[in-house]
């Protein structure tokens, strides 16, 4: 991989400045919102995340489903998500309508309540956008967060999993980024969503 400076990931339009100045936001309701490449939101992911800052973009684009955002302002990121079909469809019953929120990446300078606003504005896109997707999971790293943002954002805790590794006798995986029990948080999506 190559090396990033932060500046080059996280400015978009580094000659076409909109006149703000460059200040930092001081409110969530300051950032815009759009979809973004999947390579960019991978390079942001590893810059923020706190846990899982290795994630390969082919392992995102090779799936049924997948969409990637990124809040700015003025043309400098301050969040980036990455969702995909689930890594575990199978083993889900809505598997094939799921999409998961494999990342959720925060610069450390991003106003208050960035992560809950980000939440909210992704999920009325999805629905918008992707009319065939009926439920949004995503997994909570206990060791290093409560599961506030969901809980502030109108999802349900629905299960708690034991840390385990995804390596067997019949196959050999990376080493893993983090072994800390999850819970599975779920949002699922109504008629009146749609509307």
């Amino acid at each position: 991989m190559k090396n990033l400076s932060v500046d080059d990931v996280r400015d978009s339009m580094p000659l076409f400045r909109s006149g703000c100045g460059g200040a930092t936001p001081t409110s969530a309701h300051q950032l815009i919102f759009s979809k973004c490449n999947v390579h960019r939101a991978c390079e942001l992911n590893e810059l923020w995340h706190s846990r899982f800052p290795k994630i390969d973009w082919s392992n995102v684009v090779r799936n049924k489903d997948y969409i990637c955002f990124v809040a700015e302002h003025d043309a400098i990121a301050y969040v980036s998500a990455i969702w995909s079909s689930p890594i575990a469809a199978n083993r889900l019953k809505e598997g094939a309508t799921s999409l998961e929120l494999r990342r959720m990446a925060i610069a450390g300078d991003a106003p208050p309540n960035t992560a809950s606003r980000m939440l909210g504005w992704m999920r009325r896109y999805i629905v918008k956008h992707l009319p065939h997707i009926t439920l949004l999971i995503s997994y909570q790293d206990t060791d290093v967060h409560e599961g506030t943002i969901y809980k502030a954002s109108g999802w349900n805790s629905v299960s708690r999993g034991r840390g385990t590794s995804w390596s067997n006798n019949k196959r050999k995986r990376n080493k893993e980024q983090s072994m800390s029990d999850k819970v599975r948080w779920e949002y699922r999506i109504l008629k009146e969503d749609r509307v």
